[in-house]
């Protein structure tokens, strides 16, 4: 079964052509880099499936969710079912990091405080950085920063996370571990992710599925399905 699915979709942002009938799915838990220079669409494409843009044709399809037809009511609905892990992180600089979750939760439609707290304690201890609970974000190195990201996309078990370039900002070392870490939770969690990156020391390193977005086209240029992210070194 498909997470996402495309056909024939165009797109056309900020007056420029960016993507020209593409067609693809992404399946239910597989990890598939979408890579490609700058500017030739990744955002724009990762942008779609969340309907910050909208196509100019064709049919998008989310998980339940019919793009086509989507009232923009059902929009925050389509979001919560998803979790979107930023480049530059975007926590809330003025609260803790168990804040941050809580204010991401209620804004969810979460109510009971007991279970949010659960629930934030989880996902931090997924990530190995349920020690930072109560740090403020200013106190955390960039790769503790982005665990805090990963947890937040994770709090409502999301079947697909969209990762944008998240390890853009970060050292080799620090770019590794999260790989490792987006993978690992990919796999406990269940959870299908399209990430894209410009970092392909990461992609051979942590071989996959890849999807080249260049000239308005997105083509699948290697495939290794069977490929076990556990005991890649």
């Amino acid at each position: 079964m498909s997470i996402i699915e495309l056909e024939h979709v165009s797109l056309t942002y900020e007056s420029k052509p960016i993507l020209n009938d593409v067609n693809f799915t992404l399946g239910n838990g597989e990890f598939v880099y979408l890579i490609g220079p700058t500017g030739t669409g990744k955002s724009s494409f990762l942008k779609m499936i969340y309907k910050d843009v909208e196509p100019d044709a064709g049919r998008i399809r989310v998980s339940d969710f019919d793009l086509n037809t989507m009232r923009d009511s059902k929009i925050p609905y389509l979001r919560r079912s998803l979790g979107i892990v930023f480049q530059d992180f975007q926590l809330l600089t003025d609260r803790t990091v168990l804040k941050n979750l809580l204010f991401v939760m209620g804004a969810s439609g979460w109510k009971d405080k007991s279970l949010m707290e659960r629930r934030a304690k989880e996902v931090l201890q997924l990530v190995g950085i349920e020690s930072k609970i109560n740090s403020m974000p200013f106190a955390l190195s960039g790769g503790e920063q982005q665990r805090v990201s990963i947890a937040r996309a994770l709090l409502n078990k999301p079947k697909l996370i969209l990762a944008d370039e998240p390890t853009g900002n970060l050292d080799p070392e620090t770019s590794e571990e999260i790989m490792r870490l987006l993978i690992a939770v990919a796999h406990e969690e269940k959870t299908a992710v399209l990430m894209a990156t410009h970092d392909m020391t990461l992609v051979e390193k942590f071989p996959g599925r890849v999807l080249r977005v260049a000239d308005g086209t997105v083509k699948e240029v290697s495939s290794m399905n069977n490929f076990d992210p556990f005991t890649a070194s």
